[in-house]
């Protein structure tokens, strides 16, 4: 199955790549137009088997340098309304057109069409142990976790799910996923999520309970 899902991904990644090329190329004229700096966004993330790896969004926010941002400080965005999101980057986040790129990422084997979503190396420590089995798989463009509630899930909802991803993962499943993905984008539905449910106040209180214990 592995042979199979892999071939698909190749096929599907390169043939959405050309067809969607002129979108692509649009997007990032129309980024470049709006604000200075690049119109792509690169960040490194954590792949099958902790594996690190740099993934490609198109840029949403205001250009800041990704090797000086601090994800454990930086602020969660739980609005369309936030500052640092550019006018067309709340549209590209809302019709999850900014995760485009990743199909290079999907043709480079870095990545699957459906799978857990990568995550960043700092939040590898806020992953309990019982989750872990979500890194056996390749990272996808999305998972169950996006069809369940995208960013609305709390945290160890979002691992659960991709745990659950791994035991039921399938042809049959990717195909049901991909194409709940589509209903899910074109609703709009659970774009931003909230700062109690984050993966940094997990990480915090996680740190926070490790210490006490400690002592």
């Amino acid at each position: 199955m592995a042979a199979m899902k892999r071939s698909i991904d190749i096929a599907v990644s390169a043939v959405a790549l050309l067809v969607l090329s002129p979108l692509l190329v649009l997007i990032a004229l129309l980024i470049r137009c709006e604000t200075p700096g690049p119109a792509l966004f690169v960040q490194r993330r954590v792949g099958r088997n902790l594996v690190p790896f740099r993934i490609y969004k198109f840029r949403t926010m205001q250009d800041r340098d990704a090797t000086v941002i601090d994800p454990l400080a930086e602020g969660v965005i739980r609005s369309g309304d936030d500052p640092r999101i550019t006018r067309i980057g709340r549209f590209l986040r809302a019709t999850s057109l900014d995760e485009l790129p990743q199909l290079l990422n999907i043709l480079k084997g870095d990545m699957s069409l459906v799978g857990p979503r990568p995550v960043l190396i700092e939040q590898i420590e806020a992953v309990p142990d019982e989750y872990m089995r979500r890194f056996t798989v390749r990272p996808g463009l999305t998972g169950l976790a996006q069809v369940q509630g995208r960013r609305s899930l709390g945290w160890l909802e979002q691992l659960a799910l991709d745990v659950r991803y791994t035991e039921r993962a399938g042809i049959g499943f990717d195909l049901w996923l991909m194409l709940t993905t589509v209903y899910v984008v074109l609703t709009l539905k659970d774009i931003y999520g909230s700062t109690e449910q984050n993966w940094r106040q997990y990480r915090k209180n996680r740190c926070q309970h490790d210490v006490r214990e400690s002592k």
